[in-house]
């Protein structure tokens, strides 16, 4: 990552990343009345209330903030506009037992196989066990990025962009929707109900609520489901979603009464932990993705080599 330059006039980060992830990269803000003398009185102000005024002040000591010039002084007089790198604390993780498995591979990018509870990104109490990190690590790609993301709980696949300047092309191909998803799903069998169906509906996920929830009004969202197969009560079914809000296959095949297999939050959000027990994953897997590549042209068509335990 040294040496190399980003856009907007933001410079390159003097330090490398850690455990597959990038530095927290901060820019003081203007002073115009004068709050901050330095540069420490800042930084304790800035991060003393989420981790402590003595852990920042030790992380100070310890030379752990990082300028371009290389590490930042306490005492240093403020200047408004300077850039200023830190790597966080980490709280130990889980190792998530299953391997990200790497479906193809150039010089643009990687589709990647994401095992069930695993998260695409860094959020949360997830960070350094998370897709986009372990593929940095394995592959050797720190510059590594999704182009878009899957739940935690779903498996399949993910497309990542190898160099950064490309990314923007392949998540225009997502925001357009013009990638064809399908996904795989198993579900209860009722055979009072006629397949395919398309359902539209109102989804509205609020921050801080695990569910989202249908709601009266224009409709946001569409999914075609079909059913490929049945036995033994159960139903292999087909997802095809024409748009992309958060939960929305989920959502829609409970409206359907055919809650996916596994799930721990519809219909009913289940006690903290559930949604951990690995003998127990969401029966939900994004099984192939299509798409024309903006970058060479290329028509693509990858296939998800993992299946669903529930109906095998």
């Amino acid at each position: 990552m040294r040496g190399r330059g980003r856009s907007g006039g933001v410079p390159a980060a003097p330090l490398p990343q850690r455990d597959g992830i990038d530095p927290v990269r901060v820019r003081l803000p203007e002073n115009p009345e004068g709050v901050w003398t330095t540069v420490g009185d800042h930084l304790v102000a800035r991060f003393g209330g989420a981790i402590g005024a003595a852990r920042v002040e030790a992380m100070l000591s310890g030379r752990r903030f990082v300028g371009t010039d290389g590490p930042v002084a306490a005492d240093e007089p403020y200047g408004a506009g300077r850039f200023i790198w830190f790597h966080r604390d980490f709280a130990p993780e889980e190792p998530v037992p299953f391997p990200v498995g790497v479906v193809y591979r150039d010089r643009h990018l990687v589709v990647a196989d994401k095992p069930h509870f695993l998260a695409t990104t860094p959020r949360g109490r997830h960070v350094t066990e998370t897709a986009v990190a372990r593929l940095r690590r394995e592959l050797g790609l720190p510059e590594l990025q999704p182009a878009h993301r899957l739940d935690r709980l779903t498996a399949g696949l993910v497309l990542f962009v190898v160099r950064p300047g490309e990314r923007g092309a392949y998540q225009t191909l997502f925001r357009d929707r013009l990638v064809r998803k399908e996904y795989e799903a198993v579900a209860p069998y009722d055979p009072a109900r006629e397949f395919p169906v398309t359902v539209r509906s109102r989804i509205v996920k609020e921050r801080g609520v695990i569910a989202a929830r249908e709601e009266p009004g224009e409709a946001n969202s569409e999914s075609r489901i079909e059913l490929l197969e049945h036995r033994d009560g159960l139903g292999r079914y087909r997802l095809s979603p024409a748009t992309g809000r958060t939960h929305q296959l989920r959502v829609h095949m409970n409206a359907l009464g055919l809650p996916i297999l596994q799930d721990p939050v519809y219909p009913v959000v289940e006690a903290e932990g559930a949604a951990d027990d690995w003998s127990r994953p969401l029966q939900l897997l994004a099984r192939a993705l299509e798409f024309t590549d903006p970058v060479t042209g290329v028509a693509h068509r990858f296939e998800s080599g993992l299946r669903l335990s529930a109906l095998p």
